[in-house]
């Protein structure tokens, strides 16, 4: 049945539960997986040193609306997970950060998709796990990416 299935939506179908399976992780944490894909960044843009993050980063990285990224943020401050502080640098600004319960996590995210990426895999052999990561490189290295 997949061989007749378009390339397309395979990638769809293999996308889907992909985000199912990282959606019951996120659950497990009081998250919704949006919610914990920008915990993610956060923590991740902290570890790489950069000084300031703002919500237009955030919005640029996970492509949504400023309205929508409030309402995110908003969340996840009153779940005690980011603290939203005026910029230091530009009072206009939002500087977003990690608090103690939540610095790090990007590390966790990291080894829930690795988990999850060998649950998917489980078939496949050690070389076609290895193959499929370097063509799916290669495609990535041909996508324009933030």
């Amino acid at each position: 049945m997949t061989g007749r299935m378009p390339f397309g939506l395979k990638i769809a179908v293999i996308n889907r539960e992909f985000r199912r399976r990282m959606d019951e992780k996120a659950a497990d944490m009081g998250l919704t997986w949006a919610q914990l894909r920008v915990l993610g960044s956060v923590s991740r843009l902290e570890a790489a040193g950069k000084e300031e993050i703002h919500q237009n980063d955030l919005e640029r990285i996970e492509h949504v609306t400023h309205p929508a990224m409030t309402r995110m943020l908003q969340r996840l401050e009153h779940k005690g997970l980011v603290r939203c502080e005026p910029s230091e640098t530009d009072r206009r600004y939002k500087k977003i950060s990690c608090t103690q319960r939540s610095a790090g996590i990007h590390e966790q995210i990291l080894a829930q998709d690795r988990e999850v990426l060998e649950e998917l895999c489980q078939a496949l052999t050690p070389r076609q796990k290895e193959l499929l990561e370097e063509t799916i490189g290669l495609i990535l290295d041909h996508i324009e990416l933030e």
